[in-house]
């Protein structure tokens, strides 16, 4: 018999009931009948697919491939009804389906209920399942997000059953500020299944339910103040405990605590601390918010010794205890590696020496701060050395307040470990502290390249560190020292250009974040830890040789020949660490070096590259860290991917979610003599140095003081000068630009007035979006406040007769990675809509085109129709900067940092290519200097003479003024006739000004004078 008959009588009469009158009264003065169970779903048909805000079944996922596929299917074996929810997923990011109740409706009140259950069809793969409750708010996006999990380690149907008092408020992302961080249940808008990450598999779901009847456990909690409480020996901690309910109503009923130190930690009773124990109430009517304290006293041995544990039970009747036994802490004391006044080697050889191996393998292991959300006392169990955050992995709410107060959560619980080494916390801020919303957000590299300003590449160094230091993060995972090669690479954005050199000259970021290069000035609460990424080669990766997922180059192979790779992928890299770099991250990709024999190799597994040339050759003593769950792509099991890693030279691994696995994994290797100790020694030592030069022994938690300038107008005035620095004039035909005050201007264009769309991937979330995401000024805006009249119609719809220029912002929308590979859903070619926009505007009137993007786009044809052309590419924030070269506040300067091709078929085109023939060529850029330097032939050659002169004085600053005045010299009679004979010399000449061969630079400028 189909377990439907043993249902039925059950759930028949409730299943016909809505569930908001559920609660409805039987009689006018009986209380009303709670039934027991609630349906919620029966997958018969009677909940659609559909979308918020309308009621439905909808799913989610982290790329385009990673939402499940769902079905409401017939099945015979159904546990109730005819039919059941099945699905199929194969999920590399993460992903799942929610069921939103309509948000035109009441939210359901579940209140009366003890929990939820539903039938699930196991496949006993062992993976964890998590569900999810929406709680309060104002509908099912805007709600509290309370969390468990159940695992699939069976076969067939079973009944899970999940108390609510098993759910747990989700730290690691929230779609609201907090509305009261308790699970009421008053106001349910729905739930929602998050599946297992890594595996292709199946699943069928049927009958979700409430049963039970809620008790006042359910709506009173005891909770303590902290977890943990670190104390110097013979202190007193003092442990807070509270008491909280359901919409702050008084207590029903009496809530009593009993506590006691005992003996499960490592200080000893009665030598390390006087034990306690006792008992208080909350009685009936006590206010929600009422607090007690429980104090225990420590004791003074004056030995040198580790740090100490110290349980506090509490047994909690009447309401819900607290999570998790709180610890009392006797801070580690004495012992040398504590003492700041020795010098950091013998710290660090002092702690190594104390340190086990699941201590050593744990400074190793870093985990993403979401995969500790449910059980944070992981980073002691198993040392953790680091936690992240990966692109959109935020507190909730996302302010600087709170990205501390989670920061110093953590690390708290670093306190608990017996030599309470600091957790060190690592961001991917690329162009600015990206992640914080109100945060300075500064031009994507490109832009920085553009500039061709390494002051002004140290002054965003300077502000990204000041504003990530002030949250409590003392590492970024930045700058990207990646020679983009191929416009048609999705990270494209992330580098300075295509030329070794121009990179090399914007390393000045390194100083910006770092300070010094000895790292005297980590310590302080302006700097970071500086990343240099990704080595080597992911900005020479092959197109088409991807195989990740949908990416067509990212991630791909980079082939070579040995001089390439050395002229122009590892170049940057030894400047960065003559700059004293304290991380480097190797790349993605895989590395085909001709001649060698390996074959693409990938490059977390080259040990010739990381030991062998950048520990070895180039001196790197900073530590490797990995990219994320890069290890994973390594060919061979797991085992051998942890072994080949950190053989390879790898130091910290990136195992985001799978830091338990690693840990052990590690552990076993090294015990199986396939590690050798010294390696890991080796690995340590590199992360403890960097540690204690951060001062984070002495100053574990967040130094707040320099929030105020967290988006203060000091920062936002360099990342406004940055964004007026970093626009290239291409084409300014009669002087169109600069603009006028006393002009009417006509504004269009899908990215004048999208702050989402001019700040790019990397901003806020990993690939960033559309939209008013973060504060700041669009370029439309900059322009209303620069100029006179100004009127707006993105499409270009509005009326155009009567306007004296017109102004067309198009570009891309945002990407970050191989998502944005072209290939993947993109290419290099306007809109539709951009397109059209610039045909109207440009048919009725001058106009100037600005191209917000992270790479060239595709002008062809139209630059003829075009008066004015502006690469803007990725600006931030400060759309006040791109008005201030518009309108003439500042001159434009900006420098192609990449060769702009004529067509994708072009691709890759770079300069120094043998045939080379491009719509703008590398380092091509116009002024509106209102002094711009003449001449002909003469003067070329007598600036010739003074440049060869300069150089041989090693007189930069003469050398690059007397190869700009040539340039612009060569540029005013170039015109917008670039032929191939024009392009060559002139590429040529602005990477020979980079490597400082001024004298040559103008001569490759004569030649091109001279083929115009």
């Amino acid at each position: 018999m189909r377990r439907t008959a043993l249902l039925v009588c059950a759930t028949l009469l409730t299943g016909l009931l809505p569930l908001a009158a559920a609660g409805t009264a039987a009689g006018a003065d009986d209380p009303a009948p709670v039934p027991d169970p609630v349906p919620v779903d029966r997958f018969e048909g009677e909940v659609p697919f559909a979308s918020p805000p309308a009621g439905g079944i909808f799913t989610w996922g982290g790329d385009a491939d990673d939402p499940p596929r769902l079905a409401l299917t017939e099945r015979a074996d159904a546990p109730e009804g005819a039919k059941v929810l099945t699905g199929t997923y194969d999920i590399s990011g993460y992903g799942g389906f929610t069921h939103d109740f309509a948000f035109a409706e009441p939210a359901h009140d579940w209140s009366a209920s003890k929990g939820i259950r539903f039938w699930w069809e196991g496949r006993d793969n062992g993976r964890k399942v998590s569900f999810e409750l929406k709680d309060g708010g104002a509908n099912g996006e805007a709600s509290e997000l309370w969390t468990t999990s159940f695992t699939d380690d069976f076969t067939g149907w079973k009944r899970i059953e999940i108390p609510f008092t098993d759910f747990v408020y989700r730290t690691d992302y929230q779609p609201v500020g907090g509305i009261d961080q308790i699970l009421g249940l008053t106001e349910t808008w729905g739930y929602a299944l998050t599946l297992p990450v890594g595996i292709s598999d199946r699943f069928a779901m049927d009958g979700v339910e409430l049963y039970g009847r809620a008790d006042q456990s359910l709506r009173a909690s005891v909770t303590t103040d902290s977890a943990v409480y670190p104390v110097k020996e013979g202190g007193t901690a003092t442990v807070g405990v509270t008491l909280g309910t359901t919409g702050s109503a008084p207590l029903t009923d009496p809530v009593t605590v009993t506590y006691e130190t005992t003996t499960g930690g490592t200080a000893s009773d009665g030598a390390d601390y006087t034990p306690v124990r006792g008992e208080f109430t909350f009685p009936a009517g006590t206010a929600s918010g009422t607090s007690r304290t429980i104090q225990v006293p420590t004791r003074k041995d004056r030995a040198a010794e580790s740090a100490e544990t110290i349980p506090l039970k509490l047994t909690v009747t009447g309401a819900r205890a607290p999570a998790e036994t709180p610890q009392i802490v006797i801070d580690a004391h004495g012992l040398p590696y504590l003492n700041g006044k020795l010098p950091v080697k013998q710290r660090v050889a002092d702690l190594l020496s104390r340190m086990s191996l699941a201590e050593k393998a744990g400074q190793m292991t870093q985990a993403e701060r979401g995969a500790l959300a449910a059980t944070p006392g992981d980073i002691a169990s198993y040392d953790l050395g680091s936690l992240l955050s990966g692109g959109g992995s935020t507190p909730t709410p996302n302010t600087p307040a709170a990205w501390a107060k989670m920061i110093d959560g953590f690390q708290l619980r670093s306190r608990t470990t017996r030599f309470q080494i600091p957790l060190i916390y690592g961001v991917d801020a690329v162009h600015g502290h990206n992640n914080l919303v109100g945060a300075t957000i500064l031009p994507h590299n490109i832009g920085i390249g553009a500039a061709r300003d390494p002051q002004l590449a140290y002054g965003a160094g300077k502000v990204t560190a000041a504003e990530v230091r002030a949250t409590g993060i003392p590492w970024d995972f930045a700058p990207c020292l990646c020679v983009a090669r191929d416009e048609r690479w999705g990270r494209t954005y992330e580098s300075f250009g295509e030329d070794p050199a121009l990179v090399e000259s914007m390393e000045t970021v390194i100083q910006g974040l770092q300070g010094r290069a000895n790292g005297t000035e980590l310590k302080r609460n302006d700097k970071v830890l500086a990343t240099a990424k990704h080595f080597v080669g992911d900005g020479g990766t092959t197109y088409g040789s991807s195989t990740t997922g949908s990416y067509t180059i990212d991630q791909g192979v980079t082939e070579v020949t040995r001089q390439q790779l050395e002229a122009v992928h590892l170049a940057p890299y030894q400047d960065a660490v003559d700059r004293g770099v304290g991380s480097v991250m190797p790349s993605y990709s895989s590395l085909d070096v001709e001649g060698d024999g390996q074959g693409p190799v990938k490059m977390h597994a080259r040990a010739d590259m990381i030991n062998g040339v950048l520990k070895g050759r180039m001196g790197f003593d900073g530590f490797v860290i990995s990219d994320w769950q890069a290890i994973d792509q390594i060919p061979g099991d797991y085992a051998s991917d942890v072994r080949t890693s950190v053989n390879a030279g790898l130091d910290m691994i990136m195992v985001p979610y799978a830091y338990k696995d690693f840990h052990a994994t590690l552990v076993g290797e090294v015990n199986a003599g396939r590690i050798n100790g010294k390696r890991i020694d080796d690995a340590v030592s590199r992360i403890l140095t960097q540690k204690f030069k951060l001062g984070l022994f002495e100053r574990p938690y967040a130094d707040t003081s320099g929030a105020a300038d967290i988006g203060s107008a000091e920062h936002r005035a360099v990342a406004r000068q940055l964004a007026a620095k970093s626009q290239v004039l291409l084409k300014n035909s009669q002087g169109l630009l600069p603009l006028k005050k006393s002009q009417k201007v006509y504004v269009a264009g899908s990215d004048a007035d999208d702050i989402g769309n001019q700040t790019g991937g990397w901003t806020v979330t990993w690939q960033g979006s559309s939209g008013d995401i973060t504060e700041g000024t669009t370029v439309l805006e900059g322009i209303r406040k620069a100029g006179g009249s100004v009127t707006y119609s993105k499409d270009a719809s509005a009326p155009t007769d009567g306007y004296d220029v017109g102004v067309v912002v198009v570009g891309e929308t945002p990407y970050a990675e191989g998502v944005g590979d072209v290939g993947n859903g993109n290419d290099l070619a306007l809109s539709d809509t951009d397109k059209a926009a610039v045909d109207r505007v440009c048919a009725a009137m001058r106009c100037a085109v600005l191209v917000v993007a992270g790479r060239p786009q595709l002008i062809g044809d139209r630059l003829g129709d075009i008066d004015a052309l502006v690469a803007s590419w990725l600006p931030g924030t400060e759309g006040d900067g791109v008005a201030d070269v518009l309108y003439g506040r500042r001159a434009f300067t900006g420098q192609l940092p990449l060769t702009w091709p004529r067509s994708e078929a072009q691709l890759p085109i770079n300069v120094g290519d043998p045939t080379y023939d491009p719509q703008f060529p590398y380092g091509w850029g116009l002024t509106t200097r209102t002094k711009v330097a003449e001449g002909g032939e003469k003067t070329l050659k007598s600036l010739t003479v003074a440049a060869a002169r300069a150089e041989r004085a090693h007189d930069g600053r003469t050398g690059r003024t007397l190869v700009t005045q040539a340039r612009l010299i060569v540029q005013q009679k170039i015109g917008q006739d670039i032929t191939s004979a024009v392009a060559k010399p002139f590429a040529d000449a602005d990477h020979l000004l980079l490597t400082g061969r001024y004298g040559a630079a103008v001569e490759k400028l004569r030649a091109a004078y001279r083929a115009a």
